[in-house]
Order: structure tokens, then sequence, then C-alpha cells
């Protein structure tokens, strides 16, 4: 979606609804909306801009707001997932989405950090051009999962930096949440294998 004008308004356009429903998941969580809305609202209309344009010149002024909306919205949504004592398909689907924000908000954060040093990420296509998002946001996606760097390395000390927190986050979300998950789960079975043997 990255190779034309065309494609790249399309891009945008994904962009700014992911945004519009990250605001409005953080409006139905105990977080305060209007954070989401000053982080949100700047975001939205940096991307609208870059649409009507075609022009990738504001994408790191309007990546540094996004990912502090990403990372607010994937806090917001880990104290819902935390506060809630039952396991249902709410919080199996809210672990899903808290996976998916910390991802793009540390592709924003890698995009803002590239604007500051070029050069910091190097890939096997183009290795000594600018990485588009797309590229970043895979960057992101296998050091969440922690499953190794793909085509994309970061080659630059802070860039190595990023990497190592989101790896860290990747681990303390499969740590926290997923073994809470399974506890619960474990532990409400445990209870009714119990009540149906009086």
């Amino acid at each position: 979606m990255e190779g034309s004008h065309a494609r790249r308004a399309v891009f945008a356009i994904f962009s700014i609804a992911v945004l519009g429903l990250v605001v409005m998941t953080v409006r139905r969580s105990p977080a305060l909306t209007w954070v989401a809305l000053l982080l949100g609202v700047p975001a939205i209309a940096l991307r609208i801009i870059e649409a009507a344009y075609g022009s990738d010149v504001l994408l790191p002024y309007s990546a540094a707001p996004e990912a502090g909306l990403y990372f607010y919205a994937a806090g917001a949504l880990i104290a819902y997932t935390l506060a809630d004592h039952d396991v249902t398909r709410d919080e199996l689907f809210a672990v899903g989405a808290i996976f998916t924000l910390l991802a793009w908000g540390f592709a924003s954060v890698y995009t803002v950090s590239q604007a500051i040093e070029s050069g910091s990420y190097l890939a096997a296509t183009d290795p000594m051009g600018e990485r588009t998002w797309v590229e970043l946001l895979l960057l992101s996606f296998t050091t969440l999962s922690n499953i190794g760097v793909g085509d994309v390395v970061p080659i630059k000390p802070f860039a190595r930096g990023l990497v190592m927190i989101e790896q860290l986050a990747g681990l303390a979300l499969i740590a926290i949440l997923i073994a809470r998950l399974v506890g619960l789960t474990v532990s409400w079975r445990r209870s009714a294998t119990e009540a149906d043997r009086r």
C-alpha cells in the first residue's frame, strides 16, 4: 500500500479509521477520554493532511501522537483486563488488541526515531534507504512477538535500545496478561469441577 499516491491515501484513510477506533475503545474503558482526544485529534488531523497532499513529510509528526495514543489505549485495555476476574471473550479480544496497539505504537516510535537519526534501520532491500512504515511495523511485530528480527535490523544505538524495550514489553505481555488469563481459566475450571462433585 506504500507504492503510489493512491495506495498511500488508502493506507492513510485506514490509519485514520484505526485511530478513531482507538479513541472509541478508550472511551469505553476506565481511561480518561480527554487524554485520548488530546493525542488522537492531532494525529488524525495530520494523517488527513498527509492523505490530501500525498506526502510523507508529516509522517514523523503524526507518528509521535499516534504512538502516545496507541500506548495509552493499550494501558487502558490492560487496566480493563486486569480489573476483571472472569475470563470472557471480551478479555481474549482485549489481549489481541493490546498486542496490536503495542506493535503499532512501537512502529510509530521507530518512525520518529528514524526521522531524528537517519539510517537507524537497515533492511535487505535498499539497505541504505529510509524504512517505510510497513517495514517498521514488520520489525515491531517480529520484535514484540519475540520470534526474532526479520529483514529489518536496528543499527544505531538508540534504535537498538528501542527494540530492546519492545522485546521486554513483549515478554511482560506474555508473562503478565497471558499467564493471568490462563490462571483465571484454570481456577474457574477447578471451581466448576468442585461444584459438580458436590
